[in-house]
């Protein structure tokens, strides 16, 4: 049964899928403005979100001329790492046991980047 609704297809995202596009979206720095539409979240949901993710030192808020910005700490760059080699565990047993009803995430999120060992 597909805990998600009755549409097997449904694009809908879980919870870490969603903190870990935000905290890529955030590695270099950037407005809340732009996290919201490129993460696709109401305003709601980005507040709930931001508010979460910087009580847990995931995410920083730096303010800088008088703008805010959201940059991805060291903790939630391991949290980005840790989260691609679980997803890639689950998506190489899914290649070789068949299909096991875990949600892959996107594959950009699943990309190693550059500055992590």
């Amino acid at each position: 049964m597909n805990p998600w609704g009755s549409n097997p297809s449904s694009k809908r995202r879980d919870k870490l899928s969603i903190i870990a596009e935000i905290l890529e979206i955030a590695k270099e720095g950037t407005l809340k403005t732009q996290i919201m539409y490129r993460a696709n979240l109401s305003f709601t949901q980005l507040n709930d979100y931001l508010r979460f993710m910087l009580r847990i030192n995931l995410l920083e808020k730096v303010t800088e001329n008088e703008k805010e910005r959201y940059e991805t700490t060291g903790k939630g760059m391991d949290f980005l790492q840790r989260y691609r080699e679980i997803t890639e565990l689950l998506k190489n047993d899914d290649e070789i046991n068949g299909k096991n009803g875990v949600k892959i995430p996107p594959q950009h999120l699943l990309k190693k980047s550059q500055n992590l060992c």
